[in-house]
């Protein structure tokens, strides 16, 4: 594996840092204050891709090679759901998910010398029915408090889920196929088929 010294992550988020060190990337965290509200209409794809860049621009932790950033949106009936903001709100996203099928896309961006690059993944995840009293037990356990959609496939709020069609990582927060791609793109090389 190639060194990645030059790699810094324009992201707090604890997810994404897991996913970059299960890769056994070397990089640093370089926190960003990008406003993420969405422009009036703008679809998922567009907004993701457009506030990925965003925080691989507004990225100012000293010289980097390479920047990388990310944001993700839950889908469901064509609205966007952010977090929640207190329990009505979180029960209101449940509900909406419950017994369906939702998409989540998360853009990725990643700023080189020669300029940015972007890449999107959606992923289709279906949800079992969710009881209210269900739904209000996962509120009172503190994981959706800062999660948009109100769950992390991750954590308590995989049970919910019966199957995804698409990327499992880029529902947690960082797609690592895309990823991949955009660094291998940009030089830095994860793995070989020499090297194991």
């Amino acid at each position: 594996m190639d060194s990645a010294s030059g790699l810094l992550l324009a992201s707090t988020s604890p997810r994404r840092r897991e996913i970059l060190g299960a890769l056994r990337l070397d990089f640093s965290v370089c926190p960003v204050d990008v406003d993420e509200t969405p422009a009036a209409g703008e679809p998922a794809e567009a907004m993701v891709l457009r506030l990925a860049a965003a925080k691989v621009e507004a990225a100012d932790c000293g010289p980097a090679a390479l920047v990388l950033g990310a944001d993700t949106a839950v889908v469901a009936d064509d609205q966007i759901l952010g977090k929640p903001l207190d329990e009505a709100d979180c029960l209101e996203m449940l509900g909406m998910l419950s017994g369906g099928v939702h998409q989540v896309v998360t853009g990725v961006a990643l700023r080189t010398s020669a300029g940015t690059r972007t890449a999107v993944s959606t992923t289709d995840v279906y949800f079992r029915e969710i009881r209210r009293d269900e739904a209000q037990a996962y509120w009172q356990s503190g994981e959706p408090s800062d999660k948009a959609g109100a769950y992390a496939i991750q954590g308590l709020g995989g049970a919910f889920v019966t199957r995804i069609d698409g990327s499992y990582s880029g529902v947690v927060g960082l797609p690592v196929f895309e990823t991949l791609q955009l660094l291998n793109e940009a030089g830095l090389t994860v793995f070989t088929s020499e090297k194991q």
